[in-house]
């Protein structure tokens, strides 16, 4: 025989042969003793249907100083395979704002070299580990008719900033009386 095509080679029997994916053109030709020939072709076609194992993993971001993160499709394969190769993996969604804080589901996709996909699903969790920039300014403040005086977080923050959002000001102390006129006195905003 002769193979031709996808898979090539010549032999005498196909016994144990693996076909490449793809069309291969085999030939057998036939002698008898007297050197006369006689041929017969045909065509082997292997194809590859089968889909790509997706596998998944759990992953977990941090969002960075501008309130987003990204994570990969390699941040959540959990080693997904195929017999034939992998083309593409890609995650969706797979940007994440101050809004997707904890868990979010997400989808991975394996596509194969022939075009066979499969897809699975994990949990990207969010997480912001960066804290707020405090910003203060001086202040004075008047006592009123009893002698005391409040302020709140808001009265001394100069443009307090966060990557997220800033959920409260606070301010202590944030109470005086009369014992607290003629020295600064020093607050915390938090």
């Amino acid at each position: 025989y002769a193979l031709t095509c996808a898979t090539t080679g010549t032999g005498t029997t196909l016994n144990g042969l693996s076909f490449n994916k793809g069309a291969t053109l085999v030939t057998w030709t036939a002698t008898d003793g007297s050197a006369n020939l006689a041929t017969c072709s045909y065509t082997v076609s292997v194809t590859d249907v089968q889909a790509p194992a997706a596998l998944c993993k759990p992953a977990t971001v941090q969002l960075d100083a501008t309130g987003t993160a990204v994570v990969t499709a390699a941040d959540v394969d959990d080693g997904s395979n195929d017999a034939c190769g992998i083309q593409s993996r890609s995650v969706s969604p797979s940007s994440f704002t101050c809004a997707n804080l904890g868990e979010n589901p997400v989808t991975l996709t394996i596509t194969d070299n022939s075009g066979n996909t499969a897809s699975c699903q994990t949990t990207v969790t969010v997480e912001d580990h960066i804290n707020p920039v405090a910003r203060c300014k001086d202040i004075t403040v008047q006592l009123n008719a009893s002698g005391t005086a409040t302020i709140t977080g808001a009265d001394v923050d100069n443009g307090s900033t966060d990557n997220c959002s800033i959920a409260s000001r606070t301010v202590t102390p944030s109470a005086f009386t009369c014992s607290n006129t003629g020295t600064p006195v020093d607050v915390t905003l938090t």
